[in-house]
């Protein structure tokens, strides 16, 4: 009996030996397949400097857009088919030169009937006229003619200016900057069939802040100056200030110039407004360094509680390696000035002395 269960002792001390061997290469095998994650955060070092607002006398530059002192539509006023188109793209046309002409053939017709008709009722109404005056007719037919007369005389009167119409006329002189249709199709009334642009001055359009615009005046003289003429001056004038700011507190102001045959400024064309005066203004500066692109399209890391965060901004003048920030910061906030190559959106940093 004493055999039977040491036998017994003994086969389940080697079960559970087996049970152990195994759970024990079971952890081995889970520690190779999901090996222990390393949970050591690894801060990049990086150098920052604090944005600062400081009060700047600055020259009163700002840039500008070009637009057309005048753009006109050429438009068909009344409907037809295209008989004659006498323009083309990049011809130069005088205010009031005949440009397109529409078919008028049916308004012809109608105006022959309708110029018959009218001589007719002026026919009746003389003889009416003098009937009334025998006392062989009443007078309310004779106002019943002279009425049919008058809508007859307007009704030709109206098809006479659909012909005239017909000829459709530059609105402004200028350069022809877009052709819409082609001789021969059919254009409704007030179809587009091109567009005059007039150079022969240029507005400059452009945003002064608050403390800007009152520095400036109606009439006040401005130097323009362009990157395409670099040494030439364009002498322009103040000639709108917005009494109104929009959305962002800036106040749009135009400028007209003058345009020079051999230097002909094209719209669009990115101009700089030197209203010749300086101007103190607190401005926020940032090292030059803390961009990570272009400052057409700048972006600087900002460090928040040792993680850092991309921020886009809008850049201004720069002076002594320092660039003006116009918005996208706030003073006092830390950006990043060196080691940007290694950061990303999130990243923990550790600020260098």
């Amino acid at each position: 009996m004493k055999r039977k269960h040491i036998i017994i002792l003994i086969v389940v001390v080697s079960i559970g030996l087996i049970i152990f061997k195994l759970a024990v290469n079971k952890s081995k095998l889970n520690e190779k397949e999901n090996p222990k994650e390393n949970t050591a955060v690894v801060k990049i070092p990086v150098k920052v400097a604090t944005v600062k607002e400081q009060l700047q006398e600055i020259n009163l530059i700002k840039t500008g857009s070009l637009a057309p002192f005048k753009e006109a539509k050429v438009l068909s006023t009344v409907g037809g088919t295209i008989v004659q188109l006498k323009f083309n793209l990049g011809d130069y046309v005088h205010e009031g030169q005949i440009l397109a002409v529409m078919d008028t053939k049916l308004t012809q017709l109608d105006l022959q009937k309708a110029q018959t008709n009218a001589t007719k009722l002026r026919h009746d109404l003389q003889t009416y006229t003098e009937l009334l005056e025998g006392q062989a007719a009443t007078r309310e037919k004779v106002n019943e003619i002279r009425q049919n007369y008058t809508d007859a005389e307007n009704q030709v009167n109206q098809l006479k200016k659909q012909i005239a119409d017909a000829s459709v006329k530059a609105p402004t002189s200028g350069t022809i900057s877009a052709k819409m249709l082609e001789q021969g199709v059919f254009a409704n009334a007030g179809a587009e069939l091109g567009t005059v642009v007039n150079l022969s001055q240029v507005k400059v359009q452009l945003k002064l802040t608050e403390n800007e615009v009152y520095q400036a005046k109606m009439g006040q003289s401005v130097k323009i100056t362009t990157d395409v003429y670099q040494g030439q001056v364009f002498n322009g004038k103040i000639t709108f200030i917005s009494p109104q700011a929009d959305e962002t507190h800036n106040y749009l102001v135009e400028i007209i110039a003058d345009n020079k045959d051999g230097s002909l400024l094209r719209s669009g064309t990115f101009v700089y407004a030197d209203f010749s005066r300086k101007t103190k203004q607190n401005i926020l500066l940032i090292p030059r360094e803390a961009l990570t692109e272009s400052i057409k399209d700048a972006s600087v890391y900002v460090v928040e509680h040792n993680i850092v965060h991309q921020k886009p901004i809008k850049t201004g003048i720069e002076m002594n390696n320092l660039i003006q920030v116009i918005s996208g910061l706030n003073a006092g906030e830390v950006v990043v000035t060196s080691g940007q190559i290694n950061l990303k959106e999130g990243s923990p940093v550790s600020v260098s002395k």
